[in-house]
């Protein structure tokens, strides 16, 4: 009966470690979008500032010459 209830406390522990971990998972799932998106749209608006401030196409958007 005690193994029983060891086992018990073991599944229950588990089962709370592991739904802890599925929102963290999810928590970080939604910042990497946010931080993604982010990263995006400062790329861009530093891009059009370098072609307005009479530059070429920066060289992330080129293909190398041996392409």
């Amino acid at each position: 009966m005690t193994d029983t209830l060891h086992l018990e406390e073991q599944i229950a522990h588990l089962t709370r470690t592991v739904e802890e971990l599925s929102d963290i998972v999810a928590r970080q799932e939604t910042e990497l979008a946010l931080a993604m998106r982010r990263l995006a749209m400062l790329m861009e608006r530093e891009a059009s500032r370098e072609l307005d401030a009479g530059g070429t196409v920066p060289l992330a958007d080129q293909r190398p010459p041996h392409w």
